[in-house]
């Protein structure tokens, strides 16, 4: 995993159909680049994004699912 530090200008972002709809736990995902999933906290669009390969992003999404990330 590695990041990028400001995809703001990289990328054209959407919310994630995974994240919380008003808790506070929203992230935004970037389409269109081949082999990576850029993720953002969609409440600081301009801080770094996070970019995982496309074969881990499965496990994040179970692993986000299943509560393994607490704040």
């Amino acid at each position: 995993m590695k990041t990028i530090p400001d995809a703001s200008v990289l990328a054209t972002w959407r919310k994630s159909s995974y994240s919380e709809n008003g808790e506070g736990g929203c992230i935004e995902v970037a389409d269109g680049h081949p082999g990576v999933m850029p993720v953002r906290d969609s409440k600081n669009p301009t801080g770094p994004a996070i970019v995982f390969p496309t074969s881990h992003w499965g496990c994040f999404v179970s692993a986000a699912k299943n509560g393994q990330f607490t704040v």
